[in-house]
């Protein structure tokens, strides 16, 4: 029976190595979250109002981030932009820079949807009882919107965590360009070792998103 290649991980320092280009993955994923966290509900909450020409503006960022592959993105600001601009940008400072776009694009859009889907009710009975619009938000509005935007949010820092691979083509050694390194070192030594590399890469992927998507589906049916 063939080896799976799993052994060439415990050779040197070669998990070390892996768990480190996992945490830098990681790094860049919670960076963009904190990001994109705080923006996207600032932006959520202007997107919400009845401003047109604010809504317009927002809209049309929504709709760029949207289309655009995140790939593509990346590239623009990695390679596009030093051309453009004479800077030198680190392949993770243009992976934050990416993915916090493309996170407070998406939190934003969950938060104004959110907001607009408390009963319209719900303002007119608080308006009615003498609050102000400032209390109706906070005390009534916010607190109903929060309920429904946590389980979302919750699904988006998964898929930002499992996004953070494309980074690896911009030069960053994350836990695929670490996983390459690795099979191309050994691969006269273990043929195999792809399948036992990229299957403790998924493991891995894997013991960090489970948790926080049954985090999700919990807080889902608790409040549904």
């Amino acid at each position: 029976m063939q080896s799976l290649g799993v052994e060439v991980l415990f050779k040197g320092k070669n998990f070390a190595r892996l768990m480190g280009g996992m945490w830098t993955a990681l790094k860049i994923s919670l960076v963009s979250i904190a990001i994109s966290m705080v923006l996207g509900l600032l932006l959520g909450m202007l997107v919400s109002r009845k401003n047109r020409v604010l809504r317009g503006v927002m809209r049309c960022y929504l709709e760029f981030i949207h289309i655009m592959p995140q790939m593509v993105l990346l590239f623009l600001v990695f390679f596009g932009t030093s051309k453009a601009f004479g800077w030198n940008l680190s392949g993770e400072l243009s992976s934050v820079i990416v993915f916090s776009l493309w996170g407070t694009a998406e939190m934003s859009d969950l938060v104004r949807g959110a907001v607009t889907s408390v009963p319209k009710i719900q303002y007119e009975s608080a308006m009615a009882l003498g609050m102000t619009p400032a209390q109706v938000n906070r005390y009534v509005i916010l607190p109903q919107a929060v309920r429904r935007l946590i389980p979302q949010s919750i699904n988006l820092i998964t898929r930002m965590i499992k996004t953070t691979s494309l980074v690896l083509m911009v030069g960053v050694v994350e836990i695929l360009k670490v996983a390459q390194q690795i099979i191309e070192a050994n691969r006269k030594a273990s043929p195999n070792a792809a399948f036992g590399v990229y299957l403790t890469v998924f493991l891995l992927y894997f013991l960090l998103c489970w948790p926080v998507s049954l985090l999700a589906k919990h807080l889902e049916k608790r409040w549904g």
